[in-house]
């Protein structure tokens, strides 16, 4: 036991001699006033319910809504980056190999074929290199980066195991003009 004191006793007294009162304190209200501010981070939950496809049947295949693999695809309006379609996996699925970040942007676009506007879901699928087909810029919509939720400017696998970025999906949430009943 007396080991023990006299390492306490050293340990105190040597941390004493090397660190001021007010530089610990000020780094202890660093540590309390970040870990409150974390909470307010925009995150999209991944063990949320997935969410519902409004526009019908997944297109695989081009139809009347176009090529889900070509950046002018309805759904590709605010997205920034490779087309998971390209790249093995699909709008809604990310390629064996990769995971889908938990966190992600979202943007609203007008579908052509029933004229109606849809939420949409934007996630990176993460754990492997660039896929480097179906390079996809469209900004529309885009925030500047104090709106972090809309931007699609950031790496949004920093939520997942890897932030290594492959590709990118585009999920439909819902109805973007669908009133919401009260609650």
């Amino acid at each position: 036991m007396i080991r023990l004191d006299d390492w306490m006793e050293h340990s105190a007294r040597y941390l004493a001699r090397r660190l001021g009162r007010r530089g610990v304190l000020a780094q202890i209200g660093t540590v309390i006033a970040g870990a409150a501010l974390l909470p307010l981070l925009p995150v999209a939950r991944g063990s949320a319910a997935p969410p519902r496809n409004a526009a019908g049947p997944e297109p695989g295949v081009p139809g009347p809504e176009g090529d889900p693999t070509k950046c002018e695809y309805w759904r590709h309006c605010s997205i920034d980056g490779f087309l998971c379609s390209c790249c093995g996996g699909s709008q809604t699925a990310c390629p064996p190999g990769t995971e889908m970040s938990p966190v992600s942007w979202i943007g609203t676009c007008r579908n052509p074929a029933d004229g109606k506007n849809y939420a949409i879901w934007y996630n990176d699928c993460c754990g492997r290199g660039m896929c480097g087909r179906c390079f996809c810029n469209r900004n529309e919509g885009d925030r500047p980066i104090y709106h972090p939720y809309r931007s699609n400017d950031i790496n949004w696998c920093a939520g997942a195991a890897s932030q290594i970025y492959h590709c990118s999906t585009a999920l439909i949430i819902g109805l973007a003009d669908e009133e919401q009943p009260e609650k």
